[in-house]
């Protein structure tokens, strides 16, 4: 009976998040319960589950999981090490194996370590021996790296974003390995490096440019000769020397194709990376459009986006939304552990003045408000995208004027309605929404609204990349430098 163990890391952090994050920001399941905890959910891990499944002849053993409650900043040394040695003692711990599956991300870093899944990679393979066939899944805001390829098998990359293929990643990786213990398939992973960062609508795989290539790679993994394809854009916050966009494809046997193929969209991808990125309207005109505006208007403040690494405590809209006076009704987040506790300390119906926003960042100058207690929460939740658990700690609701405020102890994510709807706030039923996430499912916010407007606001997950202070990234690096040549270059991993 074939076993094949099943571990998880994932996180992805914002390099210019002054939160260090520690062990107790990632949930950890262990053994049957990280296998319990994946079975009824749509993730990576229980998509290849599901596949497994389907081979009653395999045995599965659940490993080690670790996984970001919400995405963060740098992760310590510690936290790290300890995460690493816990995921590497459940490989040393699995007994005899046949087969690796490792649901990761690829935007994961540390304080001392800038390629955390090409490490937990490199040390697995110095347990398990180069001949173990390891399986991996990754986000497409990963930074991809040799160092992860020459240590895997066989990689899946999502293909959607926003992402809506989490259990099909996990599945395709799974239906790989099993092609691989039967000795049908020969891997040869390509990596064609880009050394440009895009952000914004066109990076939408339904609608935008970035799309077109997508498509392609899927075409190529579908194709006979071709096993797996995707595109990664990598993760502008990420600060590491790796950070760049990719080509990804992986051919069975011969790599020609695959290299010519790969070229041509590094070259249409490099031409057209100017139209890959996010216009931005200044946070003054961006008020005044909303104030203005008879219908429902969403604000993004994707620079304070906390499934993308930031600490979710701006209030630099909410400043200005007061600076200009505006009487609309306004729905607002923020992170600020201590409001909440004030809000609790004042019960519900409770009226209290109390300061919000600017407990993490330094950018952001809290803001006294006065207002009434409205709800109070436990701040547990499953998300509506796919049922995973969410914790956002004790949670207030403060009606502030027209201002609406969902107030959370810790950073959660807020790519779907769930931190709202759970506390009783439907964003259909204000005048304005301010989400925090770069690109959400339409249907959550977007559908109906007069406008959606992309901010330029402060905040350590800012499409506007140039004035984030990237200092470890190798250089050059569109957007941050212009004018420079760029021939694709395939890099090539074969194992075996």
């Amino acid at each position: 009976m074939p076993r094949i163990l099943i571990n998880e890391c994932k996180q992805e952090i914002s390099s210019f998040n002054p939160v260090i994050a520690q062990y107790e920001d990632f949930l950890i399941n262990r053994g049957d319960g990280l296998l319990d905890y994946h079975r009824p959910i749509r993730s990576e891990v229980g998509g290849a589950m599901n596949v497994f499944a389907t081979r009653p002849d395999y045995e599965l053993v659940g490993g080690f999981a670790a996984r970001g409650i919400t995405s963060t900043g740098t992760v310590s040394a510690a936290a790290f090490a300890r995460v690493a040695e816990e995921f590497l003692d459940a490989v040393r711990g699995a007994g005899p194996l046949d087969g690796i599956y490792f649901s990761l991300h690829g935007a994961l870093a540390s304080e001392d370590v800038d390629d955390c899944e090409g490490y937990l990679l490199e040390r697995t393979r110095e347990i398990v021996g180069e001949k173990m066939p390891i399986a991996v899944s990754l986000d497409l805001h990963g930074i991809l790296t040799d160092r992860m390829l020459r240590h895997a098998d066989v990689t899946t990359v999502f293909h959607t974003n926003p992402h809506v293929d989490f259990f099909e990643t996990g599945q395709r990786a799974a239906r790989l390995l099993i092609r691989l213990l039967d000795g049908g398939i020969k891997p040869v992973h390509i990596r064609i490096p880009i050394p440009a960062l895009v952000r914004g609508q066109e990076c939408i795989t339904a609608t935008g440019l970035f799309g077109n290539w997508v498509r392609e790679a899927i075409a190529f993994e579908n194709a006979p000769g071709g096993l797996s394809g995707g595109f990664f854009i990598g993760n502008p916050f990420t600060d590491v020397p790796d950070l760049a966009s990719n080509v990804f494809l992986m051919a069975d046997g011969d790599p020609a194709a695959a290299c010519e193929l790969g070229c041509r969209m590094a070259r249409e991808f490099w031409d057209a990376k100017a139209l890959i990125q996010q216009p931005l309207l200044s946070l003054e005109e961006s008020v005044r459009i909303a104030k203005n505006a008879t219908g429902r208007v969403v604000m993004v403040d994707a620079a304070d986006a906390t499934s993308s690494g930031a600490s979710g405590d701006s209030n630099a809209i909410l400043a200005e939304l007061i600076r200009q006076g505006c009487r609309r009704t306004a729905l607002i987040p923020i992170v600020d552990a201590p409001a909440v506790e004030a809000c609790f300390a004042a019960g519900i119906g409770g009226e209290i003045t109390v300061n919000v926003g600017g407990t993490l960042d330094p950018r952001f100058t809290p803001i006294r408000v006065t207002g009434r207690v409205r709800v109070l929460s436990h701040g547990h939740m499953n998300s509506e995208s796919h049922g995973e658990h969410w914790y956002a700690g004790f949670s207030a609701v403060l009606q502030a004027g027209p201002n609406t405020l969902v107030l959370t102890s810790r950073p959660v994510s807020l790519y779907d309605r769930t931190p709202f709807l759970v506390n009783g706030q439907d964003p259909a039923a204000f005048d304005m929404t301010i989400v925090k996430s770069p690109l959400c499912q339409p249907r959550f916010f977007n559908d109906g609204a007069e406008h959606v407007l992309n901010i330029d606001a402060p905040g350590s997950t800012s499409a506007n990349v140039k004035g984030l202070g990237h200092t470890v990234a190798r250089r050059p690096l569109y957007p941050l430098d212009d004018d420079f040549p760029y021939t694709p270059e395939p890099r090539i991993f074969r194992r075996g």
